[in-house]
């Protein structure tokens, strides 16, 4: 079995990115939850500032968006029209594993198998990600970040069981 491990953080401020998860009522406004995680975002800012993203679903299709720079800049009104659904995570990045490029822009969307996608936004560092970056690429993982994230993404897609939150708990 595969254990991710973290490190706590200690000292600064400049170690932590922002995070904010949005699960709205089913009658709301479809691009309520987008908009909501977009201020939380845009509170966050002093967070992270070297990208940032919104992953957001209907329960069916998952939609992100990710680009570099400050929330202000990354975000348009259509961006935020496209990103649908009544569930949304956002995240901007201060980057501590993995240089700060595009690819390593956050939420990260991982496909399971028979499950659909799951979007994921990691703050702090995997202690052990190198191993199990190597681990999985001897399995034939294939890997497009040089992030931790991508990492614990991918232990959590290849863990077994039936549900997301039952893979999450045994990754």
């Amino acid at each position: 079995m595969r254990t991710v491990s973290a490190a706590r953080s200690e000292g600064t401020h400049r170690e932590m990115c922002g995070i904010v998860g949005i699960w709205n009522r089913e009658r709301a406004d479809p691009t309520e939850a987008a908009r909501l995680a977009f201020f939380a975002l845009y509170a966050l800012q002093h967070r992270g500032q070297e990208s940032a993203g919104i992953a957001a679903t209907d329960g069916r299709d998952m939609r992100i968006v990710r680009r570099m720079g400050l929330v202000g800049q990354v975000f348009s009104e259509p961006d935020l029209g496209i990103l649908g659904g009544r569930a949304a995570i956002g995240h901007t990045r201060y980057s501590t594993t993995g240089s700060s490029r595009i690819q390593n822009a956050q939420p990260m969307v991982v496909r399971g198998e028979a499950l659909g996608e799951l979007a994921i936004g990691h703050n702090g560092n995997c202690i052990n990600a190198r191993d199990l970056r190597e681990e999985l690429a001897r399995e034939g993982v294939p890997f497009t970040t040089s992030s931790d994230t991508e990492v614990i993404a991918q232990v959590i897609a290849r863990e077994d069981g039936p549900t997301w939150d039952e893979r999450l708990a045994r990754a």
